[in-house]
């Protein structure tokens, strides 16, 4: 881990702000995109690059808006790594985005969001807050192996629970389905079923399959050959070295989750999800040009 002092934290997109507080992560799944070397990385992604100055930066982008927004983070790095349990940045610009009242669109993989379920829970009822959490591999013991170093499927399902108790909407991310690994009908099902029970608005899927690239490619294989002997050469005659590689059976599988998803109600088509993740109520966007 080390530090350092950002110019900016925030980036305006398509109607909502974008952050992140963290650069790498120490998550360890093993198809991480976020690895690939197009990214500019001159650390290793292990250790973690932290805006010290993030909070000051929000707080002055923040309170210079004429009109409020949602605030996303959690997209290229997971905003409860385990150095957050020390270093709390997300919490302390949580604070400052509900202090401003700002919406919050925020995704992860850990349970260590749970302790920010205070703060997550006056942001939803002050503006508007969307939990998002990956959800990929039914088998928890399937699981230990693709996404190491955070906490199981079961455990994040319990944080969806959670949420949904609070009255905070969710959206599930079903990505990414790796070819020959978790690309089973019983893996989709499974998950899609447990969406259903806890209520969650939206998935988002756009595809079943992954990409990889140059820095990203090399660290999956590895991990293939230490996990699943023989499957890198699978993967080499299957694919080659194509960016997207979508599985043998992507097409039966996408029409499993859009039937499941429209029998129970829940929002499938990206546009749709990522519409509803930036959109802040009008009766809160529009309170700014009074409250500044």
């Amino acid at each position: 881990m080390h530090f350092v002092d950002a110019k900016g934290i925030l980036t305006a997109n398509n109607g909502q702000c974008g952050m992140n507080i963290y650069r790498g992560c120490s998550h360890g799944c093993i198809y991480c995109d976020s690895r690939s070397k197009c990214y500019g990385f001159t650390h290793p992604f292990e250790d973690i690059e932290v805006k010290q100055n993030a909070p000051e930066l929000l707080e002055n982008a923040l309170k210079s808006k004429r009109k409020r927004c949602m605030i996303a983070t959690g997209a290229m790095s997971d905003p409860y790594m385990h150095c957050e349990e020390k270093l709390r940045m997300t919490r302390k610009c949580l604070k400052i985005i509900n202090k401003y009242g700002f919406g919050l669109a925020i995704q992860t993989k850990s349970d260590r969001i749970l302790e920010d379920i205070d703060l997550l829970d006056e942001i939803n009822k002050n503006a508007k807050c969307v939990v998002q959490m990956t959800l990929t591999t039914y088998d928890d013991r399937l699981c230990s192996l693709i996404e190491p170093n955070v906490c199981n499927t079961k455990r994040r399902i319990e944080v969806l629970e959670r949420m949904r108790d609070r009255g905070i909407p969710t959206v599930v991310w079903l990505s990414p389905i790796l070819p020959f690994i978790n690309d089973t009908k019983e893996n989709i099902e499974s998950i899609i079923r447990e969406c259903v029970r806890v209520d969650v608005k939206g998935i988002i899927c756009f595809g079943m399959g992954m990409t990889l690239r140059e820095g990203d490619r090399e660290y999956y294989y590895d991990a293939l050959d230490k996990h699943f002997s023989g499957l890198k050469q699978k993967y080499i005659k299957t694919y080659g070295n194509a960016y997207e590689l979508a599985s043998p059976d992507s097409r039966s599988l996408m029409r499993l989750f859009r039937d499941m998803c429209q029998k129970n109600g829940i929002m499938y088509r990206p546009d749709e999800c990522f519409e509803y993740m930036k959109t802040l109520p009008d009766r809160y966007s529009q309170m700014s040009l009074f409250d500044l």
